[in-house]
Protein backbone atom coordinates (compact mmCIF):
# COMPACT_ATOMS: atom_id res chain seq x y z
CA UNK A 1 0.00 0.00 0.00
CA UNK A 2 1.48 3.54 -0.58
CA UNK A 3 0.43 6.01 1.77
CA UNK A 4 -1.71 9.24 1.19
CA UNK A 5 0.92 11.88 1.65
CA UNK A 6 -0.23 15.48 2.72
CA UNK A 7 2.38 17.99 4.01
CA UNK A 8 1.36 19.70 7.61
CA UNK A 9 0.86 22.93 4.84
CA UNK A 10 -1.32 20.98 2.65
CA UNK A 11 -3.80 19.76 5.44
CA UNK A 12 -3.80 23.42 6.96
CA UNK A 13 -4.53 24.37 3.44
CA UNK A 14 -7.34 21.83 3.13
CA UNK A 15 -8.48 22.27 6.49
CA UNK A 16 -10.34 25.56 4.76
CA UNK A 17 -11.67 23.99 1.79
CA UNK A 18 -13.44 20.72 3.16
CA UNK A 19 -16.76 21.29 5.01
CA UNK A 20 -16.06 18.69 8.48
CA UNK A 21 -18.51 15.97 7.75
CA UNK A 22 -19.08 12.09 9.57
CA UNK A 23 -17.39 9.60 7.16
CA UNK A 24 -20.19 7.25 5.18
CA UNK A 25 -20.80 4.11 6.79
CA UNK A 26 -18.82 0.58 6.19
CA UNK A 27 -20.93 -2.11 4.35
CA UNK A 28 -22.74 -4.08 6.39
CA UNK A 29 -20.66 -7.15 8.35
CA UNK A 30 -21.75 -10.06 10.37
CA UNK A 31 -18.50 -10.45 11.72
CA UNK A 32 -16.38 -9.67 14.39
CA UNK A 33 -13.08 -9.60 13.13
CA UNK A 34 -13.37 -8.35 8.84
CA UNK A 35 -11.29 -10.88 6.74
CA UNK A 36 -10.18 -9.33 3.34
CA UNK A 37 -8.68 -11.69 0.87
CA UNK A 38 -5.81 -9.50 -0.45
CA UNK A 39 -5.86 -9.28 -4.36
CA UNK A 40 -8.68 -12.17 -3.81
CA UNK A 41 -7.97 -15.51 -2.21
CA UNK A 42 -5.10 -16.55 -4.48
CA UNK A 43 -3.65 -19.49 -3.17
CA UNK A 44 -4.04 -21.51 -5.73
CA UNK A 45 -5.73 -19.14 -8.54
CA UNK A 46 -3.88 -15.89 -10.00
CA UNK A 47 -4.71 -12.61 -8.04
CA UNK A 48 -6.65 -10.32 -9.01
CA UNK A 49 -9.18 -12.37 -11.37
CA UNK A 50 -12.92 -13.37 -11.29
CA UNK A 51 -11.46 -16.93 -9.79
CA UNK A 52 -9.88 -15.25 -7.04
CA UNK A 53 -13.13 -13.54 -5.92
CA UNK A 54 -14.95 -16.36 -6.02
CA UNK A 55 -12.64 -18.13 -3.85
CA UNK A 56 -12.42 -15.48 -1.74
CA UNK A 57 -16.28 -15.19 -0.85
CA UNK A 58 -16.14 -19.44 -0.84
CA UNK A 59 -13.36 -19.39 2.22
CA UNK A 60 -15.53 -17.19 4.14
CA UNK A 61 -13.98 -14.11 3.89
CA UNK A 62 -15.85 -10.44 4.27
CA UNK A 63 -13.76 -8.79 1.54
CA UNK A 64 -12.31 -9.41 -1.58
CA UNK A 65 -8.94 -6.53 -2.20
CA UNK A 66 -8.66 -5.60 -5.83
CA UNK A 67 -6.47 -3.50 -7.63
CA UNK A 68 -7.84 -1.00 -10.18
CA UNK A 69 -5.96 0.10 -13.48
CA UNK A 70 -6.81 1.71 -16.89
CA UNK A 71 -5.83 0.06 -20.16
CA UNK A 72 -5.18 2.27 -23.31
CA UNK A 73 -8.63 2.26 -24.24
CA UNK A 74 -10.16 3.69 -21.72
CA UNK A 75 -11.47 0.22 -19.67
CA UNK A 76 -10.61 -0.63 -16.22
CA UNK A 77 -9.15 -3.68 -15.00
CA UNK A 78 -7.53 -5.56 -12.51
CA UNK A 79 -3.85 -5.39 -12.07
CA UNK A 80 -1.76 -4.56 -9.03
CA UNK A 81 1.43 -3.40 -11.26
CA UNK A 82 1.77 -0.63 -13.62
CA UNK A 83 3.14 -3.66 -15.97
CA UNK A 84 2.11 -7.19 -16.70
CA UNK A 85 5.64 -8.66 -16.04
CA UNK A 86 4.77 -10.47 -13.05
CA UNK A 87 1.28 -11.58 -13.34
CA UNK A 88 1.51 -12.80 -17.29
CA UNK A 89 4.20 -14.54 -19.92
CA UNK A 90 4.03 -10.54 -21.48
CA UNK A 91 6.06 -7.51 -20.26
CA UNK A 92 4.91 -4.14 -20.76
CA UNK A 93 2.58 -0.89 -19.44
CA UNK A 94 -1.31 -1.62 -18.52
CA UNK A 95 -1.21 1.95 -19.86
CA UNK A 96 0.27 0.62 -23.04
CA UNK A 97 -2.15 -1.94 -23.91
CA UNK A 98 -5.88 -2.47 -24.88
CA UNK A 99 -8.05 -4.28 -23.46
CA UNK A 100 -8.22 -6.52 -26.21
CA UNK A 101 -4.47 -6.86 -26.11
CA UNK A 102 -4.85 -8.14 -21.85
CA UNK A 103 -7.13 -10.21 -22.19
CA UNK A 104 -4.71 -12.25 -25.01
CA UNK A 105 -1.93 -12.20 -22.17
CA UNK A 106 -2.14 -15.89 -20.46
CA UNK A 107 -2.06 -15.02 -16.63
CA UNK A 108 -0.11 -17.21 -14.01
CA UNK A 109 -1.43 -20.27 -12.54
CA UNK A 110 -0.63 -22.48 -10.12
CA UNK A 111 -3.36 -24.87 -11.48
CA UNK A 112 -2.14 -24.89 -15.01
CA UNK A 113 -5.69 -23.36 -15.99
CA UNK A 114 -6.26 -20.61 -18.53
CA UNK A 115 -7.10 -17.00 -16.98
CA UNK A 116 -7.38 -13.61 -18.08
CA UNK A 117 -7.50 -10.41 -16.85
CA UNK A 118 -10.84 -9.43 -16.04
CA UNK A 119 -12.93 -5.97 -16.13
CA UNK A 120 -14.09 -4.24 -13.14
CA UNK A 121 -17.43 -4.99 -14.57
CA UNK A 122 -16.72 -8.58 -14.34
CA UNK A 123 -15.51 -8.29 -10.98
CA UNK A 124 -18.55 -6.26 -9.70
CA UNK A 125 -20.73 -9.32 -11.11
CA UNK A 126 -18.62 -11.81 -9.27
CA UNK A 127 -18.99 -10.15 -6.01
CA UNK A 128 -22.86 -8.75 -5.91
CA UNK A 129 -24.57 -10.40 -2.98
CA UNK A 130 -21.69 -12.23 -1.82
CA UNK A 131 -18.60 -10.29 -1.25
CA UNK A 132 -17.59 -6.93 -0.55
CA UNK A 133 -14.70 -5.09 -2.11
CA UNK A 134 -12.24 -2.96 -1.00
CA UNK A 135 -11.04 -1.42 -4.10
CA UNK A 136 -7.16 -0.48 -4.07
CA UNK A 137 -7.26 2.85 -6.25
CA UNK A 138 -4.60 2.43 -8.37
CA UNK A 139 -4.94 4.45 -11.79
CA UNK A 140 -8.31 5.13 -12.58
CA UNK A 141 -11.52 7.47 -13.23
CA UNK A 142 -13.30 8.15 -10.59
CA UNK A 143 -16.78 9.00 -12.64
CA UNK A 144 -16.20 5.89 -14.83
CA UNK A 145 -15.67 3.18 -11.44
CA UNK A 146 -18.45 5.08 -9.90
CA UNK A 147 -20.67 4.94 -12.36
CA UNK A 148 -19.99 1.35 -13.29
CA UNK A 149 -20.31 0.94 -9.12
CA UNK A 150 -23.90 2.17 -9.59
CA UNK A 151 -24.99 -0.23 -12.68
CA UNK A 152 -23.67 -3.16 -11.09
CA UNK A 153 -25.70 -2.01 -7.43
CA UNK A 154 -22.60 -2.06 -5.70
CA UNK A 155 -23.09 1.32 -3.34
CA UNK A 156 -23.51 -0.92 -0.72
CA UNK A 157 -20.79 -3.08 -1.15
CA UNK A 158 -17.51 -1.30 -1.89
CA UNK A 159 -14.95 0.75 -0.03
CA UNK A 160 -12.14 2.28 -1.84
CA UNK A 161 -8.51 2.58 -0.96
CA UNK A 162 -7.24 5.95 -1.58
CA UNK A 163 -3.46 6.72 -2.76
CA UNK A 164 -3.29 10.09 -3.79
CA UNK A 165 -4.82 13.35 -2.24
CA UNK A 166 -6.53 14.49 -5.59
CA UNK A 167 -8.39 11.28 -5.59
CA UNK A 168 -9.82 12.03 -2.32
CA UNK A 169 -10.99 15.19 -3.05
CA UNK A 170 -12.44 13.87 -6.69
CA UNK A 171 -14.58 10.70 -4.92
CA UNK A 172 -15.65 13.38 -2.51
CA UNK A 173 -17.41 14.91 -5.26
CA UNK A 174 -18.55 12.48 -6.83
CA UNK A 175 -19.62 9.97 -4.51
CA UNK A 176 -20.10 11.59 -1.34
CA UNK A 177 -21.93 8.75 0.72
CA UNK A 178 -19.08 5.76 -0.08
CA UNK A 179 -16.99 5.21 2.39
CA UNK A 180 -12.99 6.20 1.64
CA UNK A 181 -9.94 3.91 3.52
CA UNK A 182 -6.46 5.09 3.32
CA UNK A 183 -3.36 4.91 5.71
CA UNK A 184 -2.16 7.82 8.21
CA UNK A 185 0.89 9.72 6.68
CA UNK A 186 3.87 8.67 8.36
CA UNK A 187 4.58 12.05 9.96
CA UNK A 188 1.77 11.99 11.68
CA UNK A 189 2.46 9.71 14.98
CA UNK A 190 0.67 11.69 18.00
CA UNK A 191 -2.98 11.69 18.62
CA UNK A 192 -3.30 15.21 18.05
CA UNK A 193 -1.81 14.99 14.87
CA UNK A 194 -4.10 12.11 13.83
CA UNK A 195 -6.88 14.08 14.79
CA UNK A 196 -6.37 17.36 12.95
CA UNK A 197 -5.35 14.60 9.86
CA UNK A 198 -9.09 13.23 10.30
CA UNK A 199 -10.46 16.89 10.97
CA UNK A 200 -9.45 16.82 7.45
CA UNK A 201 -9.58 13.59 5.70
CA UNK A 202 -12.63 12.55 6.43
CA UNK A 203 -12.13 8.25 5.95
CA UNK A 204 -13.90 5.02 7.74
CA UNK A 205 -10.89 3.15 8.13
CA UNK A 206 -7.19 3.41 8.08
CA UNK A 207 -4.92 0.39 8.06
CA UNK A 208 -1.71 1.56 9.30
CA UNK A 209 -2.23 2.27 13.19
CA UNK A 210 -0.43 0.57 15.59
CA UNK A 211 0.24 2.26 18.98
CA UNK A 212 -2.09 1.96 21.40
CA UNK A 213 -2.60 5.90 21.70
CA UNK A 214 -3.57 6.10 17.82
CA UNK A 215 -5.49 3.17 18.56
CA UNK A 216 -7.54 4.56 20.75
CA UNK A 217 -7.90 8.01 18.72
CA UNK A 218 -9.31 5.76 16.54
CA UNK A 219 -11.96 4.33 18.44
CA UNK A 220 -12.42 7.85 20.04
CA UNK A 221 -13.14 8.98 16.09
CA UNK A 222 -15.34 5.88 15.32
CA UNK A 223 -12.54 5.47 12.35
CA UNK A 224 -12.21 1.34 11.60
CA UNK A 225 -8.75 0.03 11.62
CA UNK A 226 -7.88 -2.46 8.72
CA UNK A 227 -4.18 -3.92 9.58
CA UNK A 228 -2.07 -6.05 6.91
CA UNK A 229 -1.14 -9.72 7.98
CA UNK A 230 -0.18 -10.93 4.42
CA UNK A 231 3.37 -12.04 5.10
CA UNK A 232 6.03 -14.68 4.03
CA UNK A 233 5.60 -15.43 7.44
CA UNK A 234 2.01 -15.07 8.10
CA UNK A 235 0.47 -17.76 10.45
CA UNK A 236 -1.50 -17.51 14.06
CA UNK A 237 1.79 -15.34 15.35
CA UNK A 238 1.14 -12.71 13.02
CA UNK A 239 -2.74 -12.68 13.49
CA UNK A 240 -2.84 -12.57 17.10
CA UNK A 241 -0.67 -9.21 17.37
CA UNK A 242 -3.21 -7.99 15.00
CA UNK A 243 -6.31 -9.10 17.13
CA UNK A 244 -4.20 -7.92 20.33
CA UNK A 245 -3.45 -4.49 19.01
CA UNK A 246 -7.30 -4.19 18.52
CA UNK A 247 -7.95 -3.79 15.48
CA UNK A 248 -11.33 -4.28 13.57
CA UNK A 249 -9.71 -6.42 10.44
CA UNK A 250 -6.63 -7.77 8.90
CA UNK A 251 -5.84 -8.63 4.93
CA UNK A 252 -4.50 -11.97 4.62
CA UNK A 253 -2.78 -14.04 1.59
CA UNK A 254 -4.25 -17.16 3.21
CA UNK A 255 -7.84 -16.07 4.32
CA UNK A 256 -9.76 -19.64 4.30
CA UNK A 257 -6.84 -20.71 6.59
CA UNK A 258 -7.42 -17.07 9.34
CA UNK A 259 -11.41 -17.72 9.01
CA UNK A 260 -10.95 -20.77 10.75
CA UNK A 261 -8.51 -20.07 12.96
CA UNK A 262 -11.09 -16.88 14.22
CA UNK A 263 -13.39 -19.50 14.60
CA UNK A 264 -11.63 -21.27 16.63
CA UNK A 265 -11.39 -18.31 18.58
CA UNK A 266 -15.04 -17.70 18.68
CA UNK A 267 -14.24 -14.04 16.71
CA UNK A 268 -16.26 -15.11 13.61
Amino acid sequence: MKTLVLSAASLIFHTLLIAQTTAPKLPVCKNKMVVIAHRGNHVTVPENTVASIEAAYQCGADYAELDLRTSKDGHLVLIHDATVNSTTTAQGKVADMTLSQLRQLPLKSKDGKAYQIPTFAEALAAAKGKIHIYLDFKEADVTETWKQIQQAGMEKQVVVYLNKIEQYHTWKAIAPHLPLMTSLPEAFTTPAQMEAFLDTVSVAVLDNINTAALLATARKRNVAVWLDAQSSSEGPEVWNAVIGKGAQGMQSDNPGALVSYLRKKKLR
